[in-house]
């Protein structure tokens, strides 16, 4: 057993799983584009105070999950929990604003919260989200509901739902927090202990407790206290998705659980993942970027779990295609093979052929084993005679057929096998 192990709630993704990811990230990649999105890339740590006057003093993820230490220059400095802090960190530090409104930016990166490992939930996890600046619009809030939904659909997923809500502004929210001391004063003490303490700190997370669902689930709605313009605009964003044919459920209970949101929130729940099903969520943020020193600027943006998309995949039996086996292995029986499949390995390569070159001491027939354990989609034998009268060996290995072919014509013939498995 090996002396070093992974740390508790990390996780080592290679082999058959690396295709998920790939395949993930390509799709966001394309989708992203298409809707004309700029990726930005973040510090994997930054100042602690970032996170704890964005998220919120009061919220789970500073109380108890944060990686937070001292840095050699006796700075407080956290690994970092969520994305969109640090990208409206960048949008303010680098005067982004300068470049126009709106400005649509896309991350993708590890996060790190201390929370109890289980499928799907891991303490070094992985997020691809998408921020807007500038708009404050509902019509924003829609398009970047439209875009997580287009994602999902692209992806081949179809056993989801998308769920909306209103947390109000800082203005009707005030008065709903109100309601909601009233209504769970006389329960306090029946509640789970982290809700009695939210009571207190955080009162609307009491709404969307998984513990507690009995006890919230006939609690007042946040829908019946919005002001006038906070209605308007969720109005808005309904009318918005119709239009645009995204289906969607209206649920109250969902407030998210950091500080920062106003007006629309928003999860994408996938029915086979039980209670890590929330694999997407976002919403508006329209004070945040003044808190943190910038302009005045609305902004909306949402964030999904790869691993969680990973699961879903998975979830629904969606075949993925492995791009990283090999097309071409090239077996060499001795040294004069070797200069030979040295002559044609570049050409191979520069035309986007996925070439194994044997650089072991292998013998041949361990060689041809290796090429299966790799899936190659064929060997190319170069021996004595190969050398000698100036020919190639292609072999398919789903087969054993083998064809001889002359060097000046076996990149043509091979191209030609490679473009038959294609089709």
């Amino acid at each position: 057993m090996s002396k070093y192990n992974r740390i508790k709630g990390t996780q080592d993704i290679y082999g058959d799983e690396m295709k998920y990811w790939h395949f993930v990230e390509r799709k966001t990649k394309e989708v992203f584009s298409s809707y004309c999105f700029k990726e930005i890339r973040t510090p994997i740590f930054e100042m602690t105070d970032l996170f704890t006057r964005s998220i919120g003093d009061n919220t789970d993820v500073v109380q108890k999950e944060m990686y937070t230490f001292e840095d050699k220059g006796k700075r407080s400095i956290t690994l970092r929990p969520e994305g969109t802090a640090p990208v409206v960190r960048a949008y303010v530090e680098n005067s982004f604003m300068n470049e126009g409104s709106p400005l649509k930016l896309f991350y993708n990166g590890s996060m790190f919260r201390y929370e109890k490992p289980q499928s799907g939930r891991l303490r070094e996890f992985h997020q691809i989200g998408a921020e807007i600046f500038g708009s404050n619009l509902a019509l924003a809030d829609a398009e970047v509901i439209s875009l997580i939904y287009d994602l999902l659909k692209v992806m081949g997923l179809n056993n989801f739902i998308v769920k909306i809500n209103s947390v109000g502004c800082p203005k009707c929210r005030e008065e709903y927090k109100n309601v909601l001391k009233e209504y769970f004063k006389d329960i306090v003490s029946d509640l789970c202990d982290d809700c009695q303490v939210r009571y207190d700190k955080n009162i609307m997370r009491l709404v969307d407790c998984k513990k507690d669902k009995e006890l919230v689930k006939d609690a007042p709605s946040i829908l019946d206290y919005l002001c006038e313009e906070c209605k308007v605009s969720f109005d808005s964003l309904k009318e918005y998705l119709d239009l645009m044919g995204v289906p969607y459920d209206v649920d109250s209970s969902i407030v998210r659980g950091l500080d920062y949101y106003t007006k629309t929130a928003f999860e994408v729940e996938h029915k086979n993942l039980g209670a890590q099903g929330v694999i997407a969520a976002g919403g508006r943020y329209d004070l945040l970027v003044k808190e943190l020193n910038g302009p005045d600027t609305p902004a909306v943006g949402f964030a999904m779990g790869v691993e969680r998309a990973v699961l879903a995949l998975k979830a629904e039996g969606i075949d993925i295609e492995d791009n990283g086996d090999v097309d071409v292995y090239i077996v060499c029986a001795d040294e004069s093979a070797v200069k030979m499949g040295l002559e044609i390995v570049s050409d191979l390569r520069n035309d986007g052929i996925k070439t194994f070159l044997n650089i072991s001491k292998r013998n041949f027939g361990a060689q041809m084993k290796h090429a299966n354990k790799v899936n190659a989609k064929f060997s190319v034998i170069i021996g004595a005679d190969e050398v000698k009268n100036g020919y190639l060996t292609i072999k398919d290995m789903s087969c054993g057929e083998q064809t001889k072919v002359e060097v000046s014509w076996f990149s043509k013939i091979l191209k030609e096998k490679l473009n038959n498995l294609m089709e």
